[in-house]
């Protein structure tokens, strides 16, 4: 048995008390993971965006807004876990200057001058032990295997996990798992709790944890 740390979902950036940065990112993915791990045996610690869909009652839920939030979250669970599963969708972006007060309509344009958010699975892959494993998510739109080796390689994961917009907020999904070497050892489609199952599955024979 391992106990395995996800982390799932979207993040909020926010602009201003009721605007925000946000994606499509439904949480069903981390669901379905949880789900897998939970049935296998694992403990389940889910670090969570906003989402409308429910986690299984047995994992451990933190909620949370921001990247940030979510990185700190994840930086005080991972050294008491054996693996994470980055498949978060983090906003990668934030608005340098966040407004007090809603931002009302002037008459003219709005200009937003962003910064990039903390990178939440490199941090955390960057300071993994020798005895810990990292998978990472990865979704593209070009140069799709070129992309993910290159998030695996500086997001420092064992397994990176190659998927498309099409995924987002869907219950199908199409994906690829590459390992360091950038050979593919995973290419499934279907739905998401499938999918979840034959990821933990091929993940077992990758990386050293209990299955």
């Amino acid at each position: 048995m391992s106990r395995i740390l996800i982390t799932s979902g979207p993040t909020r950036q926010y602009l201003d008390p009721v605007r925000f940065l946000t994606n499509a990112s439904s949480g069903r993915m981390g669901q379905a993971l949880a789900t897998a791990a939970l049935a296998a045996g694992h403990e389940v610690t889910v670090i969570s965006g906003p989402v409308e869909i429910q986690y299984p009652a047995e994992a451990r839920v933190i909620d949370v807004i921001s990247t940030e939030e979510m990185l700190s979250a994840a930086q005080a669970e991972f050294p008491t876990h054996d693996g994470l599963i980055g498949v978060a969708a983090p906003c990668d972006y934030r608005p340098r200057q966040v407004s007090d007060q809603k931002l009302h309509k002037t008459g003219h344009g709005l200009v937003l001058e962003l910064i990039e958010t903390p990178d939440v699975v490199a941090t955390l892959g960057a300071g993994k032990r020798s005895d810990q494993w990292a998978i990472a998510f990865a979704l593209e739109t070009e140069d799709h295997r070129f992309r993910a080796l290159r998030k695996l390689e500086q997001k420092c994961c064992d397994l990176v996990v190659l998927n498309s917009p099409s995924a987002m907020n869907a219950l199908d999904t199409q994906i690829e798992m590459l390992n360091k070497a950038g050979r593919v050892v995973l290419s499934a489609s279907g739905s998401k709790t499938v999918v979840a199952q034959k990821i933990l599955e091929a993940a077992m024979l990758e990386v050293n944890f209990e299955f």
